[in-house]
């Protein structure tokens, strides 16, 4: 298999091309130090698996994962992490693969052995159980390009049959995501107004009736092109998330 190693320290890096080197099964396509390099290395060299540790700065390992889903031939992941028993747990409990620090050999062919591709709904499990932040990045994908868009900037999602659109300060982009995953990732900052639109919080101005008596959210200095109506179920439950902001 072609392996791509991901690790902000470079002798982790190091231990973990020796011992693929020594196996000689699996051929190292490349070495990220971070997160981001480690999503534009995987464009590049399509890696059938990518040992991704958890903690590294900036983009952590299982927002990092998050992203490489979103490819359309994804790699499959195997986590390397210091000891952390809410990280094992959560990595047992869905079934995913993982090596512990210091690796050692025979745990790491056992790992690559059982490498598979995360759904979203586990990865957002183990950031939930592990502790791990919420993402900081959206991920966009048109013709093999990489677009990371910052959730600060993100205004609201509004979905469309099959496909959400995030609608953000730097424009409109599809993303992979489900709307029913986005409001339970970051469900503190945003708020469902319907059935098919998620608002930040912080990008509301306030709520106005219309001439035919609909509740409807007004933005902040922004003139969006969607008709954001508050549906009756969920008026209460926003001016109350409004009012508790």
């Amino acid at each position: 298999m072609r392996v791509l190693i991901v690790d902000d320290e470079p002798p982790a890096r190091d231990r973990l091309r020796q011992l693929l080197e020594e196996d000689g099964v699996h051929e190292v396509v490349g070495e990220a130090g971070n997160g981001r390099e480690a999503l534009e290395l995987a464009a590049r060299t399509a890696p059938d698996v990518v040992l991704l540790d958890i903690r590294m700065p900036g983009m952590d390992g299982i927002e990092t994962a998050h992203h490489l889903n979103t490819a359309e031939n994804a790699p499959a992941v195997v986590f390397t992490t210091a000891y952390d028993e809410y990280a094992i747990d959560a990595f047992d409990a869905n079934a995913i693969g993982y090596v512990l620090k210091p690796v050692r050999r025979e745990r790491l062919v056992q790992a690559l052995k059982q490498a598979a591709r995360l759904t979203g709904e586990a990865l957002g499990d183990i950031g939930r159980r592990s502790g791990a932040p919420a993402r900081r990045h959206l991920c966009s994908r048109l013709h093999d390009e990489l677009k990371l868009i910052p959730v600060d900037d993100v205004l609201y999602f509004v979905a469309d049959q099959k496909y959400v659109t995030v609608v953000h300060e730097g424009g409109r982009d599809l993303i992979e995501d489900s709307l029913k995953s986005l409001e339970t990732e970051f469900d503190e900052r945003f708020v469902r107004i319907h059935r098919s639109a998620v608002v930040a919080l912080a990008a509301i101005d306030t709520l106005r009736k219309d001439e035919e008596g609909r509740t409807r959210v007004i933005l902040r200095d922004i003139d969006n092109g969607d008709d954001l109506v508050v549906s009756r179920r969920h008026v209460a439950d926003v001016k109350r998330r409004l009012r508790k902001g």
